[in-house]
């Protein structure tokens, strides 16, 4: 592996089916990270706890919420988290408390300090989770968008922090 990718810090957003709320995370969080300049240094993904959608693309109600926002969900497909997620990701955020358990109970015991609720790094919110908009209307997507670009901003200061930073020559 290059030296440059060792350094890179990795984060996995995970809802349940990866077709509603974290390709919506991955999509926000890139974005910013690309706004930044700081594609080189931040590595994002997305994943499902469940294999209900494996394959698939995004939910043309997330695409549509995401787009209408700026985002582009194209080119990602639902996957379910791998064993070797927990080994290869600095940070697993999940969007709620039943994933962040489901998280919890597939991580090796190591790796456990890697898992949190997304919602944490809100700076606008309270709210503890993004509520899952799957068997709501279009409006409940266009709120997932709005919580998770308010966790991006918070999340993307934390990361700075831990991303590598140009060496002064």
């Amino acid at each position: 592996m290059p030296r440059h990718q060792l350094s890179k810090t990795r984060v996995l957003f995970v809802c349940m089916g990866n077709i509603c709320r974290s390709p919506v995370a991955q999509a926000v969080f890139t974005k910013k990270i690309e706004q930044a300049g700081l594609s080189d240094s931040i590595q994002v993904d997305s994943a499902g706890t469940h294999a209900y959608h494996a394959g698939q693309k995004p939910d043309s109600r997330s695409q549509h919420a995401a787009a209408f926002r700026g985002y582009s969900l194209m080119g990602q497909t639902a996957r379910q988290v791998q064993p070797d997620d927990f080994e290869n990701f600095d940070m697993i955020l999940a969007m709620d408390w039943q994933n962040l358990r489901e998280l919890q109970n597939m991580a090796p015991l190591a790796h456990r300090h890697k898992i949190e609720l997304v919602m944490r790094y809100a700076q606008n919110s309270d709210d503890a989770e993004v509520p899952d908009p799957y068997y709501q209307e279009q409006y409940a997507f266009n709120l997932v968008v709005d919580y998770l670009e308010d966790a991006a901003s918070g999340l993307l200061e934390v990361v700075k922090r831990r991303a590598p930073q140009p060496v002064a020559a």
